[in-house]
């Protein structure tokens, strides 16, 4: 099953994280998709809100994956987008995060579509003209 949205500014790409953010349970791997720029880390600033946690959320582009435990399930922020291979990635962790009972959201999902788990939830996010974007939920 697939939902298409159409986003129109950042602010509504927050509060579509946020919506997400509210529903989601302890186990869940949330997978974003995109180009650079397109809104990612703004959609993942709603899932942090909507989980109640009042976190700074930045892109974990150069740390690899940010921690954020003030809501009601801790939120483990991936940024695939500087990992070179798989096993680099297990090397960091990947497993160990897996079997945690928080949330893990991962931007650029894409790279390494083998280590997500089965369930995840794909979001793909398009550019369009100006702020707007195409939110595409599988």
């Amino acid at each position: 099953m697939s939902e298409v949205i159409q986003i129109a500014s950042e602010a509504e790409m927050i509060e579509a994280g946020r919506l997400l953010g509210k529903t989601l349970e302890g186990g869940s791997v949330v997978a974003l998709c995109g180009e650079l720029g397109s809104g990612k880390t703004h959609f993942s600033k709603g899932v942090v809100s909507g989980l109640g946690a009042n976190d700074l959320v930045n892109s974990p582009t150069f740390s690899l994956v940010n921690e954020y435990r003030s809501g009601r399930i801790p939120v483990f922020h991936f940024d695939f987008y500087r990992l070179d291979s798989a096993e680099e990635l297990v090397r960091i962790g990947w497993d160990d995060y897996l079997d945690e009972e928080g949330i893990l959201l991962v931007e650029w999902a894409d790279k390494f579509p083998e280590l997500l788990p089965d369930n995840a939830l794909h979001f793909r996010i398009e550019l369009g003209k100006g702020e707007n974007r195409t939110l595409l939920i599988s």
